[in-house]
C-alpha cells in the first residue's frame, strides 16, 4: 500500500507587525518563507533568550570569535545541524555547509532543507555569521 503524503500549509507572523489595512490583522508569512525565517531566528536565537524555553537556540555566538578556520566551521555546523534537527519539526535537513571567508572575517552559510508535507523542490538559506563587537 502506498504511503499518503498529506499536504500541509505552514503560517507564521510576520516579525515586521505590519498591519493590513483591509482587515486590521497582522500580516502574516507563509510556507517556504516562514520556514527559513524560522530556522534563521533559530540559529541567531541564544539559549535562554525565549521565556519558558530555556533551552531553545544556537551557541554560535561563542564560536564566532575564535579564529576563522575549518575546526571553527566545524563547530559551527555542528550546532546549526543540532539545533535545527531539535527546534524545527517542518523540515528535513539535507546539509549545512560553511566555508569560512578569511578576506572578511566571516563565515559564510548555506543550508539546504525539504519542507514536510508540501511537495517543493529543495530549500536553500543562505547568510553570513560575523562576530560583532
Amino acid at each position: 500500500m502506498p504511503i499518503e503524503r498529506v499536504s500541509k500549509q505552514f503560517k507564521d507572523i510576520s516579525l515586521s507587525l505590519q498591519v493590513n489595512p483591509l482587515n486590521y490583522d497582522l500580516i502574516d508569512v507563509k510556507n517556504e518563507t516562514a520556514i527559513a525565517r524560522s530556522i534563521r531566528n533559530l540559529v541567531f536565537t541564544l539559549p535562554g533568550e525565549r521565556f519558558f524555553n530555556q533551552n531553545l537556540g544556537s551557541k554560535i555566538s561563542k564560536s564566532l570569535f575564535e579564529n576563522i578556520d575549518d575546526i571553527s566551521a566545524s563547530i559551527l555546523q555542528d550546532e546549526i545541524k543540532n539545533t535545527i534537527e531539535n527546534y524545527e519539526p517542518r523540515v528535513d535537513l539535507i546539509s549545512v555547509d560553511i566555508e569560512p571567508n578569511y578576506d572578511n572575517y566571516e563565515f559564510n552559510v548555506t543550508i539546504r532543507y525539504y519542507i514536510v508535507g508540501i511537495d517543493t523542490l529543495p530549500q536553500e538559506l543562505t547568510f553570513a555569521l560575523q562576530s560583532t563587537r
